[in-house]
């Protein structure tokens, strides 16, 4: 009686049941275990729906573990997973294509007043299309001012402005707007481009700095 309670008392410290101790003299060696919602390890020589619903492992005949098959996981679980999957794809793309972007600079420009040249050059490219942005303004404008002119005439002798007068300067003032609005666009982009240039000049120099530590000297 003494040696049977011990093997009993060896066979619950194993967390072994009757019927897996069975079934593992059937098959030869446990195939697959799982571990419940309480913590508990389960074995069987196949596959269940508790095996399915929280995960298990694969375990060969020398009780190796070769292979975890993650928990079925409900509508919700799997939204959020994927989720969480495609947010650390989009930071590794992130990362990876500023790598991209640091590899390239450091090869396109070996040194700062490099950068600098390309950046004036930008600006200067800018510049000119203001320009001549300001030139069409002046002439839409002083069109404008002609065809305003023209309806004053018209008022003056106290006639009343002919309908295609009104036309044509409504007209020109649509146009002189819009060529202002473009001017005020292109103002606007050439201080962004200064700002965007400011912080890539500042990270080219960072770039060449780690370089420069990397090397020692």
């Amino acid at each position: 009686m003494r040696r049977l309670a011990l093997s009993a008392t060896i066979i619950l410290s194993l967390g072994l049941t009757g019927p897996t101790l069975a079934q593992q003299a059937g098959t030869g060696g446990v195939r697959y275990r799982w571990v419940d919602a309480s913590g508990l390890p389960h074995y069987s020589d196949s596959l269940t729906m508790d095996a399915l619903k929280y995960g298990y492992d694969v375990i060969n005949s020398s009780g190796t573990v070769t292979e975890h098959v993650q928990k079925q996981l409900s509508p919700t679980e799997r939204a959020a997973a994927e989720k969480q999957a495609a947010e650390a794809a989009a930071r590794k793309h992130a990362v990876d294509q500023q790598k991209a972007r640091d590899i390239q600079l450091l090869n396109t420009y070996p040194d700062e007043d490099a950068l600098k040249d390309e950046q004036q050059q930008v600006l200067e490219s800018l510049d000119a299309q203001m320009n001549t942005t300001r030139s069409n303004l002046h002439t839409q404008d002083s069109a404008l001012t002609d065809l305003l002119n023209r309806a004053a005439d018209e008022e003056r002798q106290k006639k009343p402005v002919p309908k295609y007068l009104v036309d044509q300067i409504t007209g020109q003032r649509n146009v002189v707007a819009n060529e202002r609005g473009l001017l005020e666009r292109e103002k606007a982009n050439r201080e962004a481009m200064l700002q965007q240039q400011a912080q890539e000049l500042q990270h080219f120099r960072d770039l060449k700095a780690a370089e420069k530590a990397d090397r020692g000297y």
